[in-house]
């Protein structure tokens, strides 16, 4: 585990992006934080290292937005607005864990159903100061730890 501290949306995106470069598919990095917190900066920044951080939208009531580019899937999902779990196996929700990259807003709300390899990153506002943020990264799984150890 380790922190990441953002003086500004730039590094939030530019740690996202070093992130994304490390990524393949099957992975599945967990977003959690307070709204405003930076987890949309930081898919941008994810979606940047595929040249796609023009297409970002949030997903928030369509729930997963795909983006392909080469032969990478990128889910971005957003499960804040579910209903319940049915509602994220219904939409064939767990399929996407193993079709491509997947980032998932308030993913907490979803982690007792993700496969046992993730990566979460817990972001949090500074008290005094409103442009920094504070990037807990926690890797779950022996390979994905070493993809945070590079990213250090």
């Amino acid at each position: 585990m380790f922190e990441f501290v953002s003086h500004n949306e730039n590094e939030t995106k530019k740690i996202a992006a070093n992130l994304a470069s490390k990524l393949e598919q099957g992975d599945i990095v967990v977003l959690s934080g307070d709204l405003g917190s930076g987890k949309t900066k930081f898919t941008e920044g994810f979606l940047s290292y595929w040249d796609l951080d023009d297409e970002i939208s949030s997903p928030t009531f369509t729930i997963v937005n795909e983006h392909h580019k080469n032969d990478t899937n990128i889910y971005h999902l957003d499960v804040y607005r579910l209903e319940d779990m049915g509602e994220f196996y219904a939409i064939g929700g767990t399929e996407y864990f193993t079709n491509g990259i997947c980032v998932i807003e308030w993913g907490e709300l979803i982690e007792d159903i993700l496969p046992p390899n993730y990566i979460k990153i817990k972001f949090s506002k500074d008290e005094n100061d409103d442009s920094i943020r504070y990037l807990n990264f926690k890797a779950y799984g022996e390979r994905l730890n070493q993809v945070i150890d590079n990213i250090k």
